[in-house]
């Protein structure tokens, strides 16, 4: 996570992430009832990541194709 804040500036951060953190937040705590903190966190991590995927999948169709010089 540190790695990740580092490499990217903080306001990318927040434009590409923040989406798919907060929704990933919202669903952890309103679903993931496992009573084990361990199992919570890998599934929010899991779903974060699959979210992200997702949105980065959509935006990369919406981006017209750059073609070469």
């Amino acid at each position: 996570m540190y790695t990740l804040i580092r490499t990217i500036p903080l306001t990318r951060f927040i434009t590409e992430q923040g989406l798919a953190l907060g929704v990933s937040l919202i669903l952890a705590e309103m679903f993931y009832k496992f009573h084990s903190f361990t199992l919570e966190c890998i599934t929010f991590l899991a779903t974060w990541y699959v979210l992200d995927f997702l949105i980065q999948t959509v935006r990369h169709w919406n981006q017209p194709e750059k073609f070469g010089s």
